[in-house]
């Protein structure tokens, strides 16, 4: 099994703004020192397990962007994928906004250290509300390795999360 990435809590700097805006109710500094890096939960798991910073409830329809305190440090042409937890999307329909999250090797560089949001959705179509303990595990993340075209040219560099790329 190839080792490509290391998980780091972001800095209390970059954490405490994101936690006021959506868990203003809560103290940044206990949320913050209670992060849980992700981990496997068993040997033969391909996902690593991130938990929420604070308990939340989700009505039908809701969203919620989840500010992790997690960047991930990645070896080159590795990417993290980020999915919800395949219960939570059973049973409640839970969602990623984008689907998916991608997670590049050049994020960890970015002026937010890159730290790593994830925007869900209650999505029921029967009419469930979600309710999520500080510490649950709500998403996993895959590390896939991949390719790119003979012919690729690139040479830009990253500095930011959403849309940085096509700036």
């Amino acid at each position: 099994m190839k080792r490509v990435a290391k998980f780091e809590k972001v800095s209390f700097a970059e954490f405490e703004p994101a936690s006021l805006e959506i868990f203003p109710k809560s103290d940044p500094k206990e949320l913050y020192d209670n992060i849980k890096l992700p981990c496997r939960a068993t040997k033969g798991s391909a996902g690593y397990d991130f938990f929420t910073p604070e308990a939340f409830t989700l009505a039908p329809g809701e969203t919620i962007k989840i500010p992790t305190g997690i960047r991930v440090w990645i070896e080159p042409e590795w990417v993290l994928k980020l999915y919800p937890r395949s219960g939570l999307g059973f049973k409640y329909r839970l969602q990623f906004n984008n689907t998916v999250g991608i997670i590049d090797s050049d994020y960890y560089y970015s002026d937010n250290e890159g730290h790593i949001f994830c925007k869900i959705t209650n999505d029921t179509n029967e009419n469930k509300t979600i309710s999520l303990d500080r510490g649950f595990a709500f998403c996993q993340g895959i590390f896939i390795e991949y390719g790119i075209t003979l012919d690729d040219d690139t040479t830009a560099e990253r500095n930011g999360g959403l849309g940085s790329t096509s700036k």
